[in-house]
């Protein structure tokens, strides 16, 4: 369910796309006041971005309204609505809210609100505003009822045919700040979160398939009814130049969940992406050439990232490393494989087949369209010293890159595993 929020955040961001910008969409490039420091970790909002006035004042600016419409067999008709507001009490841009709220025929419900605001932010000679990637609060509140959640038990080995169904009702809420506070070290970026959520599960809606609680009913009945408060801690050295949407530079990356109940998940990540030659473009350096500098050239890269998670203590089941979904293994379901211990690597070439993109009205611009043929590894197991034994699992693909600025893209993966073709919609890059 998160899919119709997410396009409505990048459909209202679009609306406000560069009333200035160059025909084909190019933006010039802004330099920038004195106390923004390292101009690669920020990015520039020009003044046109930033109207005045109440959400009807701004419609179609930076606040959007928009319905929910979908069906499927296993959770019947469902409708809703979405509203976005990226200039939330407008103050130029600095805070966003975005809420959505849906129910289906069959009883399947969802409602979140998530705001955010920027930490770091700086206001030019022009209007115009410079915003830190790194640095931000958010918090989000909500409710789902999902009629369709899957699993398969622990381990590398399940098959199709060990599939169960739960229906999974969880209310949560979590805030998260990240920032890089240390003035010696500019690439340290440390967060802290927490969450807080209550769940309760029943028997789940998919045909012809066992309900979970049945087949699995010990880790079932442990995470049943259960509070949990989750405090998320993380620290990344990162030389990227974007952390939404690097072109250059590596990170590294340790973050910890700890679980009330005595559990924790332990997670190291790393990620390094370098800029190539592209067969569809020249990188804007014939427009350097006539025109000088821009904001965000068009810029190929082949991306790397890995990650290696294990568990420890009393962690529920749902909340165990897994693979699977938008992010990882995506050829398969979501949370496909579970176990205490997972590695998972993606490798990425990165390419814009339209490096101006295309309108789609005077207001809505997509800057550009692109590729990413894709590689997913990775396998699970009961702790990180039998990784190596655990059988491999993979997937091709093919990503659709939608790009309507350079920290906002929208991508439709679709990858071929040996069980299934998965087709995932989802914001951001994977990793």
């Amino acid at each position: 369910m998160r899919c119709p929020l997410l396009l409505a955040t990048l459909t209202a961001l679009a609306g406000a796309a560069d009333i200035t910008q160059d025909a084909d969409g190019r933006i010039p490039w802004r330099e920038a006041p004195a106390e923004v420091g390292d101009r690669d970790r920020w990015r520039y909002l020009p003044p046109e971005r930033i109207v005045a006035g109440n959400f009807i004042d701004r419609f179609g600016i930076t606040t959007f309204a928009f319905p929910i419409i979908f069906s499927e067999e296993a959770i019947g008709t469902g409708i809703g609505i979405g509203v976005v507001d990226s200039d939330f009490r407008d103050q130029g841009r600095q805070e966003a809210v975005a809420a959505f709220a849906s129910v289906t025929t069959e009883g399947q419900t969802a409602g979140v609100v998530a705001w955010r605001k920027a930490l770091r932010r700086v206001r030019d000679a022009s209007g115009g505003v410079f915003f830190k990637e790194t640095s931000q609060l958010g918090v989000e509140v909500g409710f789902r009822r999902t009629l369709t959640r899957r699993f398969y038990g622990l381990g590398p080995d399940t098959t199709t045919d060990d599939e169960t169904s739960y229906t999974d009702q969880v209310g949560f809420v979590s805030a998260q700040i990240e920032g890089d506070p240390f003035e010696p070290l500019p690439n340290l970026i440390t967060r802290l979160g927490v969450r807080g959520e209550r769940r309760h599960l029943e028997d789940g809606r998919v045909p012809n398939k066992p309900s979970t609680l049945d087949r699995f009913p010990g880790p079932t009945g442990d995470a049943d009814d259960r509070t949990h408060v989750v405090t998320v801690i993380g620290a990344t050295w990162d030389t990227r130049d974007s952390r939404a949407n690097p072109y250059r530079g590596g990170s590294l990356d340790a973050e910890a969940e700890v679980w009330s109940g005595d559990g924790i998940v332990g997670t190291l990540s790393g990620t390094y992406a370098v800029a190539v030659p592209s067969l569809f473009h020249d990188g804007g350096l014939g427009d350097l050439a006539r025109r000088g500098r821009e904001e965000n050239p068009p810029t190929d890269a082949l991306a790397l990232g890995a990650q290696v998670r294990q568990a420890g203590g009393e962690v529920p089941f749902h909340g165990l490393p897994s693979l699977g979904g938008s992010r990882t293994l995506r050829g398969f379901v979501a949370d496909r494989f579970v176990d205490r211990a997972a590695w998972h690597a993606s490798l990425e070439w990165r390419t814009w087949l339209l490096p101006r993109g295309f309108s789609i009205t005077r207001k809505v611009r997509i800057e550009r369209f692109g590729l990413a043929p894709f590689w997913d590894v990775g396998t699970v197991a009961p702790h990180l010293r039998d990784l190596p034994e655990a059988r491999i699992h993979h997937n091709p693909g093919l990503s659709f890159r939608f790009a309507f600025e350079r920290a906002m893209v929208l991508r439709l993966d679709i990858a071929r595993s040996s069980e299934q073709t998965g087709v995932n919609l989802d914001m951001g890059m994977a990793f």
